[in-house]
């Protein structure tokens, strides 16, 4: 598990393009057939992917960590972005089908990830922040998550929010998540964006070819930068960053936040006319 440290947004000002990726993009954490975290010291996530082929992968703890075992003081949410397969947690197993998520509490000894097929094999991406309160695991299906319609062909930003792990929904300590969809079409998202101090947020962007790429805004509204990120490509944003993007094409992200609250709606506007 490799450890990463965030710049505040003093440093940020005066950071290259190479400097800019390397503190605020994971790429390349998918790894077939194991599971691959980081840890990002901004609110103590960690985030990475399961990639199980043949064989069962079971989730380990680390060093960094300083638990028995990886959700003895942590929360997960686990996202399937790849084809059917299967987690088992304490001995429950539970199917996922793709774009169904798994809510896992603090507590649960053993978790596991398997694929149904290894020739289509399941992708699990993983988020997890620290908790102080147990939940029970949660499968929340894609057919179940809260759908929110937003944007106009208009503006090239029509999508639709799904929510799954957050107050209305399944229940957590302080994670939320949920995925955007763009819709053919339309290609930006977030926009217009927003800060909230109170929570980061983690966005990671799927369903993009392997040539497409996504423009991630980042940065204080006056002072903006970007990223160009990849498919499964995690762009960080702390409380402080704007966090919206634009596709050469249609894509989606899964978002997840922790920190102080859980209310989705908790945000400080950042219109387009103040950006810089």
């Amino acid at each position: 598990m490799k450890t990463v440290l965030m710049a505040d947004r003093v440093r940020y000002e005066r950071m290259n393009t190479a400097e800019l990726r390397e503190t605020f993009l994971l790429s390349d954490l998918r790894a077939p057939g194991a599971i691959q975290l980081d840890c990002i010291d901004l609110d103590r996530a960690v985030v990475g992917f399961a990639a199980p082929l043949a064989e069962r992968i079971v989730l380990p703890t680390y060093p960094e960590l300083r638990a028995d075992y990886f959700t003895e003081r942590r929360e997960l949410g686990v996202l399937n972005v790849g084809a059917a397969g299967a987690v088992t947690v304490d001995g429950r197993r539970y199917d996922l089908d793709n774009l169904d998520v798994l809510y896992i509490g603090r507590g649960n000894r053993e978790v596991g990830f398997a694929s149904m097929n290894a020739a289509t094999p399941a992708v699990f991406y993983l988020l997890s922040y620290p908790a102080h309160a147990s939940y029970p695991v949660a499968l929340v299906r894609k057919a179940d998550a809260t759908p929110t319609e937003l944007g106009s062909f208009e503006t090239c930003n029509k999508r639709t929010i799904t929510k799954y792990i957050h107050l209305e929904g399944a229940r957590s300590c302080q994670l939320v998540m949920g995925v955007t969809h763009l819709a053919p079409g339309s290609n930006w998202n977030t926009m217009p964006p927003h800060t909230h101090m109170r929570r980061s947020e983690i966005y990671m962007y799927f369903n993009l070819p392997p040539e497409a790429r996504v423009v991630h805004l980042m940065g204080p509204p006056e002072e903006t930068r970007h990223l160009l990120v990849a498919d499964k490509g995690v762009a960080i944003s702390p409380g402080w960053s704007i966090h919206a993007g634009v596709g050469t094409r249609a894509y989606s992200f899964c978002w997840g936040m922790g920190g102080e609250n859980q209310d989705y709606a908790d945000m400080d506007p950042a219109p387009v006319e103040s950006l810089r």
